[in-house]
Parts: structure tokens; C-alpha cells; sequence
């Protein structure tokens, strides 16, 4: 088989594989990442977990087709042919086989080091997604460990750390206990998303073991469905060009913020996801 020729050359394109669900219909997941990230100058490679033909928010009747039989062939080939990436990605995983083949992926391309990026989606609102249980919760905290940069929301990093989950009765001293547990998991960096510590804003807050940094923007009411994915997008192709994790919020906070107040005053309904399509130029101004 004849392999890849890759560059090594100073200031190389980044490569970045994606491993999300396919909702065919509501923008979130691999059809937020893989336009995000490649606006952002990084070249995305996809790996679906899963193929649905709509998100799982507010629909009913959708399709499911686990596609976790595919993902060793996969990593197989691409290792065969000598591919290397910067970083792996990973979002909605959804069962303890998805979890044990993304730990065979990363072993096969151990040798070119990719920094692993974890969005543990498994709840939101205070509860744990119906589909999943204390187990897969157990294995995606033993996942975490590997991380160079975890994403949780409020509900997740509650879960990841046993911690209660605060609701909205939480303050900056609470956020920065949580932050800290989270990096004792084993992850480098973290930053907790859907933070508020101001009436009428929300945002994010990251720790590195030495400094807190927080971004927030006017809390918008609704139900915005992908804007999770938006903001770990736009986070990461902001982390990638080399920006500062602070500088990093702000890009990630700011254009999530733009893609929701767009989407409101467009009056669609709620669970086609954020129309994050027109701002994309500025992931690339920001490269």
C-alpha cells in the first residue's frame, strides 16, 4: 500500500480528526465541526459515531445507526497509510464499545502524539442523557484522564467530578473548585462551559493549574441547540493558531453568541441549530 506524503514542513496546515455523531438534520456535531474547523484554516478529517437523521433535542421518531463496527477498520486503514494527526477531537461517543475503540485509535497513532480534545457529552440541564448510565459515565472519567483539553458543561463536570450539581446557585469560588477537580482527572486544561457569574450573562471559564480566565456575553433565552458544538469548534480552531487560552474564550464566546442572537432574530425554529454559517469568516480573519 503506498502511504501518504505529508508535510513537515515550518507552519504546516494542521490536521484534526473529528469523531462525532452525523445528525443529518439540525446543525450540530460533524456537520458543525467539520465547517468550523476547516474555516479555521484546519485540515479535518471525519470519523462518525453514529449516523441519525436528526439530533436527539426536541425530535421524535429519529433514525439511529451506530456505526462503532466501522471505526477500528478505519483507524486501521488510515494508520496503514501513514496518516498523522495534530489533534483528535471527539464529541458524542454514546456507549462503553465507542469509548474502548477510540482508546485503540489513539494507541495506533500514539506515534505522532495528537493532542486529545473532549467534549464528554452526556447531559445537560442537571441530568444524565437517557441512553447512558453510571457506567459509561465511570469510563468517559477514565477517558478524560487522557485529555490535553476538556470541554464540559456545568451537568458534566458534576458528573465527571461526583459533584452535586449546583443549578444556578453557584458562585466564582464554586466554579474554581470544580475547575480544579476537573484537572486533577488528569486533563492539561479545562474550560467549563455555560458558566454565569453575573445576573443576565453566561459563558465559560478555563483553568491551566495556575490561572483563572472567564468570558461571558448577554444570556439569550432559548433553546439553542448546537451551540455547544459551536463554541468547542470555534475554541479549538482559536487554540490551534495559537492564541492564548483568555484569547481563546473571548473568539469562542463572542462568535457563539453572534451565531444565537442571528438565529433569534431569524424567528426558525429552534432545532435546525445555529445559523453559524454566515459568521464563519470570522474564524478565518481570526487564523
Amino acid at each position: 500500500m503506498e502511504r501518504l506524503r505529508l508535510s513537515d514542513a515550518p507552519g504546516r496546515q494542521k490536521r484534526v480528526l473529528a469523531v462525532h455523531d452525523i445528525s443529518c438534520l439540525g446543525r450540530c456535531s460533524l456537520t458543525v465541526a467539520l465547517p468550523m474547523l476547516s474555516a479555521a484554516g484546519l485540515e479535518t478529517t471525519i470519523l462518525p459515531t453514529a449516523v441519525l437523521s436528526t439530533h436527539t433535542g426536541g425530535f421524535e421518531g429519529y433514525t439511529y445507526r451506530d456505526l462503532v463496527e466501522d471505526m477500528n477498520p478505519v483507524a486501521d486503514h488510515w494508520h496503514a497509510l501513514g496518516l498523522r494527526f495534530d489533534a483528535v477531537f471527539t464529541g458524542w461517543l454514546g456507549t462503553h464499545r465507542h469509548i474502548r475503540r477510540m482508546n485503540h485509535l489513539l494507541e495506533a497513532f500514539a506515534g505522532s502524539a495528537p493532542a486529545l480534545v473532549v467534549d464528554p457529552v452526556m447531559g445537560d440541564n442537571g441530568r444524565l442523557y437517557a441512553t447512558l448510565d453510571q457506567a459509561y459515565v465511570d469510563a468517559m472519567r477514565e477517558y478524560c484522564a487522557g485529555a490535553e483539553l476538556l470541554l464540559p458543561n456545568l451537568t458534566e463536570a458534576a458528573l465527571l467530578t461526583r459533584m452535586p450539581y449546583p443549578g444556578e446557585g453557584y458562585d466564582r469560588a464554586y466554579i474554581l473548585d470544580m475547575l480544579r477537580r476537573l484537572r486533577a482527572l488528569g486533563p492539561r486544561e479545562v474550560v467549563l462551559t455555560g458558566v454565569s457569574l453575573a445576573e443576565g450573562r453566561i459563558g465559560a471559564a478555563a483553568w491551566d493549574g495556575e490561572k483563572l480566565a472567564c468570558r461571558d456575553a448577554e444570556f439569550v433565552p432559548g433553546q439553542w441547540h448546537g451551540a455547544g458544538d459551536v463554541f468547542a469548534c470555534a475554541l479549538l480552531g482559536a487554540r490551534f493558531s495559537g492564541k492564548p487560552m483568555e484569547e481563546c474564550l473571548a473568539v469562542a464566546v463572542d462568535f457563539t453568541h453572534r451565531c444565537i442572537v442571528r438565529t433569534r432574530d431569524a424567528g426558525t425554529d429552534e432545532r435546525l441549530g445555529l445559523q453559524f454559517e454566515p459568521e464563519l469568516w470570522r474564524l478565518a480573519a481570526k487564523g
